[in-house]
C-alpha cells in the first residue's frame, strides 16, 4: 500500500525483453540494499517487486498483464519515473490510499501554467470516466492528486510548484501518457450500490 507522496525519482537505464514480459533497470538514490530484495516499490504508480539491486540500480520484472495495463508498454531508456516505498505501520498518510494497481492509461491533452501552478487536462477511456468524481483523489504516475473538474474526455488537475518540481510531471508534455489509478474507495462504493440494484 502506498500514499502517493513522491520524494524520489529514478531513471530507466536498461530494458530486457522476455517472451512473456520485461525486466527494467532503474537508477535511483532510493535507500534500498540487497536486504530489501522482495520489497514492493511503486514505479510510476505500478506496484513492482525488487528482484536485484547493485550500485544504486534496481531491477524489476513486469509481466505482460502489467505491461498491457500500464504505460510501461511504451517505456524507453532514460525515461524518468516516480518512486515510492510502501507505507509502514504508524506512518502518516499525507495523500490517499494507493494500491499500485493501474486502471487505465491517460493522455495529456494540455498543460497550462497559471501563476505558479500548472493545470493539466487528461483524457481517459470511456469505461473509467464513470468512476471519475470531482474533488476525489486520483493517482497519476503514482502521485496523489485531486480531480478539480470532470470533462467530456476525462478530467483536470491542478499541480502546485512543489509537486511539479519533485515528480516527473515536469518532464511531461502534450501527448504524454500516464498511469492512472482511480481512488479505490470510490470504486468500492460504486460497486456496492450497483450490486444492490
Amino acid at each position: 500500500m502506498f500514499n502517493g507522496i513522491i520524494f524520489k525519482k529514478g531513471t530507466i537505464t536498461k530494458i530486457l525483453k522476455r517472451p512473456k514480459g520485461i525486466n527494467i533497470f532503474v537508477k535511483s538514490d532510493l535507500k534500498l540494499s540487497s536486504k530489501d530484495i522482495g520489497v514492493s516499490v511503486a514505479c510510476d504508480g505500478v506496484c513492482l517487486t525488487l528482484i536485484t539491486i547493485k550500485n544504486k540500480i534496481m531491477e524489476f520484472y513486469l509481466s505482460n498483464e502489467t505491461i498491457k495495463r500500464s504505460k510501461f508498454n511504451y517505456i524507453k531508456i532514460k525515461d524518468e519515473i516516480n518512486l515510492e516505498l510502501p507505507l509502514k505501520y504508524g506512518q502518516k498518510i499525507s495523500g490517499h490510499i494507493c494500491q499500485g494497481h493501474i486502471d487505465a492509461i491517460g493522455k495529456i491533452l494540455s498543460i497550462k501554467k497559471i501563476d505558479k501552478s500548472y493545470l493539466f487536462n487528461f483524457e481517459i477511456n470511456k469505461k473509467e470516466r464513470g468512476n471519475i468524481i470531482e474533488k476525489a483523489s486520483i493517482s497519476i504516475n503514482g502521485i496523489s492528486l485531486t480531480i478539480s473538474k470532470v470533462t467530456n474526455k476525462g478530467f483536470q488537475i491542478w499541480v502546485i510548484p512543489h509537486t511539479y518540481k519533485l515528480t516527473n510531471l515536469s518532464s511531461l508534455k502534450k501527448g504524454s501518457l500516464v498511469n492512472v489509478e482511480i481512488d479505490i474507495l470510490s470504486k468500492y462504493v460504486k460497486n456496492y450500490f450497483y450490486e444492490k440494484k
